[in-house]
């Protein structure tokens, strides 16, 4: 088993290499004129803007702006770019209202800019502690409400930012960072809730999902994915395992208007082999249905029990209404970590499974109980205590937490996938040190390696969740798939996520490959679409680092002839047709 650059090594080098490239860049802030985010507009956003994680609380990813389509995309060009001064993972989707752009970007920055023209407002910056180390020094966005914008940070605040000067409205700390509990998401915001997650499983934390008045950043509620004593689903723990269980809630949820019901994908199970903490382990990798007033959890849906393989389930299930078997389902789609495609049904009571099936190969499941949905696993694939165990995928799964998107012309789900990856560790029993790594297993053990004879790795798959058939596949011989995929209703599907540094658009009827623009570095953030005066723009982060980098440390190993490392640096780059 080839191994890699530890997780560690590789957040100090991107540590290092922030300090020397802060931007000194001066600012011509603040903005004039800004317009409120209101929950009217936040349900029913206006086609030009991009104000939530995946545009709409449904999750979709889609934009309906039409302008730049399959027939003009190869036209598209860059009109301005933005150097954010820092390295390490761009995560973040730009975030866009009335002309306003607010990029966040890792080390506790967000900037704004004009998002016509690339010229800058203003740019908030966090003085991060010195001992502050997590395995993902990242944010993925910043959350909108009224005249305000909320960050959540790597050192575990949740920060309310005037929209139009930058300035610092209330500062709410949420737990201890120096116990491993962080922040990576772009908050939630539902009527006034600025509602969060936290990260950490790796340092066996107790996950959470918490909310905080918008006005003042007072705690509202916080609900634990753990159960504890004399709750539903404590019963799935023994002893005191469900104190240090994991399942953090890495990513922000969606949420459904209708039924006021917020759907939030949960982690894994701490520490990795199962053996350390036997039982199913509710609610980690699992997907909670939310009451956005209270945070009393509705009901559930545990996509895979008793977790061994690192497989959180932290992406949100997109909320889609499907015509399946005959009947309109108000359902919920996945495609998970762990390699299945789910499909289930939310009601007001309860979530129902509905289908399952593998888009990427696996050896860790026999099939899936039709009745409750629950997954048969191989034991022989099953990490354990002092053996070494392999299993496919990789401990990155069929989809790590990169979104899938659903277009509501084609009525098709895009999928970034990773095949022909296996993974495996030896599992040990290890102590409890707070604010360290609690693994399971020795960071040197964990590799990746590649199926012998593999002709690729990263897919971009175009599925139909009405009838489990896969509609086209395209292959990136050389290249993991490690970027989040947007569609717009111009039949296209935008996406990067690969180690030649490429942005690339595709027809999302047939998968052909109409445009791709080569960037300063590998992309894993998402795309956004926005418009202004007529005109439609398509914007992307582009700085590598994460969990992308260690992948492609993992391939240069398996002597597959892939050879170089991706430069690393943040640009913004927005692009339009060329007039």
């Amino acid at each position: 088993m080839k191994t890699f650059m530890t997780r560690k090594q590789w957040y100090l080098s991107g540590f290092v290499a922030f300090a020397c490239l802060a931007s000194t860049a001066a600012t011509a802030g603040p903005i004039e004129s800004y317009s409120p985010v209101t929950a009217q507009r936040l349900e029913n956003p206006e086609p030009s803007n991009w104000m939530l994680y995946r545009r709409t609380y449904d999750g979709h990813g889609y934009s309906p702006l039409d302008q730049i389509n399959t027939s003009n995309v190869k036209n598209l060009t860059p009109v301005w770019t933005f150097a954010t001064g820092v390295v390490e993972g761009h995560e973040a989707p730009p975030i866009v209202n009335n002309g306003v752009m607010f990029v966040a970007t890792p080390m506790g920055q967000v900037i704004a800019l004009n998002a016509k023209t690339g010229d800058e407002y203003w740019r908030y910056k966090r003085q991060l502690p010195d001992d502050l180390f997590q395995l993902h020094p990242t944010s993925r966005g910043v959350g909108l409400w009224e005249d305000k914008l909320y960050l959540a940070t790597t050192d575990d605040h949740v920060v309310a930012l005037d929209a139009k000067t930058g300035k610092v409205v209330w500062d709410t700390k949420v737990q201890d960072y120096k116990k491993g509990q962080y922040m990576t998401l772009m908050p939630l915001i539902v009527d006034g809730k600025v509602i969060v997650g936290g990260s950490g499983g790796e340092f066996g934390v107790r996950g959470y999902v918490a909310a905080y008045d918008a006005k003042d950043g007072k705690e509202l509620w916080r609900t634990f994915t753990i159960p504890g004593e004399g709750e539903p689903g404590h019963e799935t723990w023994q002893g005191d395992d469900w104190k240090n269980g994991g399942g953090s809630a890495w990513m922000t949820g969606n949420y459904d208007k209708d039924t006021k019901t917020i759907y939030w994908g949960v982690g894994n199970a701490a520490p990795w082999p199962g053996e350390t903490h036997p039982g199913d382990n509710l609610y980690t990798s699992s997907v909670l249905a939310l009451d956005p007033n209270t945070g009393k959890i509705k009901t559930h849906h545990q996509y895979h029990q008793n977790d061994s393989w690192d497989w959180d389930e932290v992406e949100a299930p997109m909320l889609i209404d499907l015509q399946r078997d005959g009947r309109n389902i108000k359902s919920l789609v996945h495609p998970g970590r762990d390699a299945i495609f789910w499909v289930l049904e939310r009601t007001p009571t309860k979530i129902n499974y509905v289908a399952g099936w593998p888009f990427v190969s696996t050896d860790v499941w026999k099939g899936i109980e039709p009745e409750s949905g629950k997954p048969i696993v191989d034991p022989a694939h099953k990490p354990v205590i002092g053996k070494r165990v392999e299993f496919c995928p990789s401990l990155w799964g069929g989809k790590d937490w990169p979104s899938a998107a659903y277009s509501q012309k084609t009525g098709l789900v895009y999928v970034p996938a990773n095949e022909n990856f296996c993974g495996g560790f030896t599992g040990e029993k290890v102590a409890l040190k707070p604010g360290e790594l609690w693994l399971g297993t020795k960071p040197e053990d964990i590799g990746l390696k590649t199926k012998p004879g593999a002709d690729h790795f990263g897919e971009l798959q175009a599925w139909d969740p009405a009838t489990g058939k896969k509609v086209w596949q395209h292959n990136f011989p050389k290249s993991q798939l490690f970027g989040s995929v947007t569609a717009t209703a111009g039949d296209l599907i935008f996406v990067g996520g690969t180690n030649d540094r490429n942005f690339r658009a595709f027809n999302a009827k047939t998968g052909e490959l109409l445009w791709e623009q080569k960037t300063n570095s590998g992309i894993m953030g998402m795309p956004v679409s926005y418009e202004i005066d007529g005109t439609q723009y398509i914007a992307i982060q582009s700085g590598w680092g994460v969990d992308a980098q260690r992948i492609q440390d993992a391939l240069v190993t398996n002597n597959i002839g892939i050879e170089a490392n991706v430069p690393q640096g943040g640009v913004v780059w927005v692009f339009a047709l060329k007039k």
